[in-house]
């Protein structure tokens, strides 16, 4: 695997996804992330979800993610150049399954990570993330009047 550090966009993979975003027409971009995540989303948990489809994943759920509530921006070299539209607030689930089913068994890319001394960052890193786009739930609002 050509990678150089444990960020989203720090791999061969992702920058190529991000350089075919680039070449996407501005109004196929989000079409682009949604087929990515969903692909990764509905892997069944006994196939094996393969590296390169993994690491789109990580790439487009850091993109969904910037776009959140206590997202980071991406800042990344090999991220997008292009500007991204504002993506569908549905994409968020979908990018926290994909997620979900990246950090699973049967996961190559969890796998490899898990095979060094960087996989504990690694895995942060893509929860972090995951928590941006689905945090959990708060006490309901009848819980904070209990509480008082």
């Amino acid at each position: 695997m050509g990678t150089w550090d444990i960020g989203h966009f720090d791999n061969d993979s992702a920058a190529d996804f991000c350089a075919g975003l680039d070449e996407a027409a501005a109004g196929d971009r989000e079409g682009v992330l949604r087929r990515v995540l969903t692909l990764a989303a509905d892997t069944g948990a006994e196939e094996y979800l393969d590296f390169d489809e993994a690491v789109e994943a990580v790439a487009a759920a850091a993109l969904v993610a910037s776009q959140c509530p206590g997202g980071e921006p991406v800042t990344s070299a090999y991220g997008p150049d292009e500007p991204l539209p504002e993506f569908a607030v549905d994409l968020r689930p979908i990018a926290a399954s994909a997620l979900d089913r990246v950090l699973a068994d049967e996961s190559e890319l969890a796998e490899l990570w898990d095979e060094s001394e960087d996989g504990p960052a690694w895995r942060r890193a893509v929860q972090e993330l995951r928590d941006v786009l689905a945090p959990a739930p708060g006490p309901a609002p009848e819980a904070l009047f209990e509480l008082a």
